[in-house]
This record gives structure tokens, sequence and C-alpha cells, in this order.
């Protein structure tokens, strides 16, 4: 059976070590920023590496990669970019990626960046999962760097229409600060009120408040809700503009959060 294990590092990143099979002792690294933490996961777990995962270009996500890969003998997989020289292994959209018993379609989603990537896995007896960088995060979404709010729109309406119970597993601790924004455009959203409960007593714990399921953040997730009236209307409040398309509300509210 599937086991994922995460591996906190830096302020509030997370790689994550996916074990495909519990009986068996091999596994591989998603995003691996730096090292060191890796080798004390592996060694912890008793697994040893067989691959590395990269979604796209950022430092945090990919610093140590080529360590890891040149200790391990292991491929290195990810997105056609000039800016990850460590990738050995090309992967786009619509690709399946073999990770032992498992298999991982490639899931195109620019935006964050234009290079970036997420891995869809649907195990037969496990949720299916999402790794997708920093494309969707609890309750939020990732800014905009070198990608288009356009690009970033159609990559988070393509996670939407995965099947809801997918859990999404994002790359940073970001849920509180992204749910304080979330109440500040519906504030009388129960269910984000509650989730908020949720992640509180987790962070108290030191426990991490991802994964969450799909369905969770079409409920709570703003950024997956510009659809509704009362979104559109919030954000046309803050932004002090007519917004007709949800595009144009999506841009507003990505505008409002990198401003909040």
């Amino acid at each position: 059976m599937l086991q994922i294990h995460p591996i906190p590092a830096f302020n509030d990143n997370y790689f994550w070590l996916l074990q495909p099979d519990a009986l068996q002792p091999v596994a591989y690294i998603i995003d691996p920023g730096a090292a060191e933490p890796v080798y004390t996961a592996l060694k912890s777990h008793q697994l040893t590496l067989a691959g590395i995962l990269i979604t796209h270009h950022h430092h945090d996500h990919i610093d140590g990669a080529a360590e890891l890969g040149q200790a391990f003998k292991v491929p290195i997989y990810g997105p056609p970019s000039a800016k990850i020289p460590q990738i050995t292994d090309y992967l786009v959209d619509g690709d399946d990626l073999t990770l032992g018993p498992l298999n991982a379609r490639i899931i195109t989603l620019p935006g964050h960046t234009r290079d970036h990537i997420g891995y869809f896995i649907q195990p037969s007896q496990h949720q299916p999962s999402l790794f997708g960088g920093d494309t969707l995060f609890g309750a939020g979404c990732g800014r905009l760097f070198d990608g288009t709010a356009e690009q970033l729109f159609q990559s988070l309406q393509r996670i939407a229409r995965l099947p809801d119970a997918t859990l999404i597993y994002c790359a940073h601790e970001y849920t509180l600060d992204n749910i304080r924004f979330a109440l500040h455009i519906e504030p009388d959203n129960t269910n984000l009120l509650t989730r908020q409960a949720v992640a509180l007593h987790k962070r108290q714990l030191q426990l991490p408040t991802i994964p969450n399921s799909l369905d969770l953040e079409k409920q709570t997730n703003p950024f997956l809700r510009c659809h509704l009236p009362n979104i559109r209307q919030r954000v046309e409040q803050l932004s002090q503009q007519t917004l007709l398309t949800e595009l144009q509300v999506f841009t507003q509210l990505r505008r409002l959060k990198d401003e909040f």
C-alpha cells in the first residue's frame, strides 16, 4: 500500500517522500530543495531512493536534486526547462511515469511558473493524489512569477476537474495565512471557519495542515470559487471594479492576495 512521508524543510517547505509499496524499501522524492533532510528521512524510514521528481525550477524545489541523483545514481524527472539542468528525463503533459507499482500521469500546470507540472497518482487502494508543487495551496494558490494569471486560472480549473476525493499535496505550509485572506473574502463561510479551527489545532501540535481533499478546497479556497456570485461581488467591492468574467475575478483576487 502507498505510503507518503512529509519532510519539513526550510521555514515552510515540504518535500514529499513517496513509497509506492509499504512492503518494499524503495521511494521517490518530490521537489527536494535540499539533500540533507532527504538523507535523514530515508535513513529514518529505512528506504533507498529510486528517483527524483521535480515540479518547477525554483531553488527551494531543486537544489538538492543533483546531489541526490549522483549519490543514488537515479533519474531526475521534470519539465523541459533550461532553468533545471539537473533533469535527466523530461516529462510533458499526458506522459505516464512508472513509479514501481504506481503510475503517475503528468499534468502541465503553468502560471506560478511557465514550466510547472504536476504528478497525478490514482492507486487502486488509496485516494487519488496530486503532487502539484506551488500551484494550488491549502486555501490558496501560487504567486505569479514568470507565468500569467490566465495560465494559473486555467491550471486551477484543470485541477478542479480531478476527482473530488483527490488529496492535494502542495509544497508549502501556507494554510493558516491563506485562510486569513479567504475569510477576508468570505467571512461567513462556515466550512472555512471550521477549517481554520482544524488547521490551527494541527499547527499547535506541529502537524502539517496538508494534504486536504480537492472537495474541501472547492468549499473553502476562494481561487476555486471565482464562479460564485458572492465571491465576484466581494472582489468587485474590494477592487472597485466591475468584473464580467471568472478570469477577471481571479486576476483581481490574486492581486488582492498579493497586497493583503
